[in-house]
């Protein structure tokens, strides 16, 4: 019974752990995204297609008609009239922050190095509204962007290939003409596709570089809780025609990822339970063998077979009871321990130490999971041992 017990507790406690790290990494790495591209993002018009079928009859009944059908949608680049659309955005409860944000290809250079890149325009004010980009700067400031419109912003990597840092002038080139801006800050996200190939500068200034006087810019919109971002994306792109996009959707492969470790990891710390529950089956079936004739005294002493197998039950109960508790209290401790390991990983997500997640459904599900292997293991050695005849054992014969 010890054994069994230690089980329990040593299984609950892997349970929470491996849930609290997964569950952790997951969250770390939505509020990564979520502060970077934002909630949702509003690119293309959409332009419905359709073919026509005329048809017509002899001349004696003159009958004529023409059959339009849809065959899909076609994608008109950047959102039109920007400005309208944001007025309307911003009529939504949900919508904290719009920002027009302009992409465009180029090769920048410093020195003798040059990188492929691509170049972001925003409105700093509107932009730090809709991500994290204040805080994911490393170096220098934001205010100096903000003033000089030849100034720019770029991620840790690419400024650590071109061997640049703050104050140093790089040269931005495109198919039309090589222009020259200064570094104002550099900002690291953690995720590798950004850090080595982004670079933000004043959306004006992107129009101007990029030849796209107006059109050709898409939305980035943040709401309050990113969880209904499907619900309103779908929403959206039926009320303005343009092709809406939640980051659930930008994010299905990752967030599938995370899914099928939280599961996997789920699975395999549960056979700890299991296998402490197997070994309690096992206990009490001996003891229902070895305690025969004390059951015989019991019954012949009024005890009824309910009275019998809840004896049974009732040890199982003090093994479920004691596991859960010190169990949660063996997840608390290994989760707080292990959150202050240090674990230094970029490309995904930036983080120095591991991420775990606190949350009261793990040891919930935990308990869950220990109680269905309790109760199985001690209901079918209860049953056997209310079987049991006083006469039958006497004789010693068993049913």
């Amino acid at each position: 019974m010890m054994m069994s017990l230690m089980g329990i507790i040593f299984g609950i406690g892997f349970f929470v752990l491996a849930q609290a790290q997964t569950s952790g990494f997951e969250s770390f790495f939505k509020r990564t995204i979520l502060g970077v591209n934002g909630s949702i993002r509003i690119t293309d018009r959409l332009q419905e297609t359709l073919s026509s079928i005329m048809a017509s009859s002899d001349e004696q009944s003159g009958v004529s008609f023409v059959i339009s059908a849809r065959e899909g949608k076609q994608y008109v680049e950047g959102v039109d009239y920007p400005d309208q659309l944001r007025e309307a955005l911003e009529d939504f409860p949900e919508v904290t922050g719009v920002s027009e944000v302009l992409e465009g290809r180029i090769d920048v250079t410093s020195g003798f190095r040059a990188q492929p890149a691509r170049v972001y325009g925003i409105r700093l004010k509107d932009h730090i509204r809709v991500s994290n980009l204040d805080d994911h700067l490393i170096d220098g400031q934001l205010s100096n962007f903000e003033r000089d419109v030849n100034s720019v912003l770029i991620g840790s990597l690419l400024a650590r290939r071109l061997e640049a840092k703050v104050g140093d002038y790089v040269v931005i080139r495109t198919g039309q003409e090589d222009r020259r801006y200064q570094i104002a800050g550099v900002y690291e996200t953690g995720i590798e596709d950004v850090d080595k190939q982004r670079i933000y500068m004043q959306l004006g200034e992107a129009r101007s570089l990029l030849y796209k006087p107006f059109g050709g810019a898409f939305l980035q919109v943040n709401i309050a809780n990113p969880d209904k971002a499907p619900h309103l994306a779908a929403h959206m792109e039926r009320l303005f025609g343009h092709h809406v996009v939640s980051w659930q959707e930008r994010e299905q492969v990752w967030l599938e990822v995370f899914r099928a470790l939280k599961v996997s990891s789920a699975i395999t710390v549960s056979t700890i339970i299991l296998i402490s529950g197997l070994g309690m089956f096992n206990t009490l079936a001996m003891m229902v063998m070895e305690k025969n004739r004390d059951i015989a005294i019991l019954r012949s002493m009024g005890f009824t077979r309910r009275d019998i197998a809840e004896i049974f039950i009732f040890q199982g109960g003090i093994i479920l009871a004691l596991g859960t508790a010190l169990g949660s209290l063996c997840g608390v401790l290994a989760t707080y321990g292990i959150s202050k390991i240090p674990l230094h990983i970029r490309g995904v997500f930036s983080t120095d130490r591991f991420v775990v997640e606190w949350s009261w459904e793990h040891y919930l599900y935990a308990a869950l999971i220990a109680s269905i292997v309790i109760f199985l293991a001690s209901i079918i050695p209860a049953r056997r041992a209310a079987r049991l005849e006083p006469g039958s054992i006497i004789r010693g014969t068993s049913l």
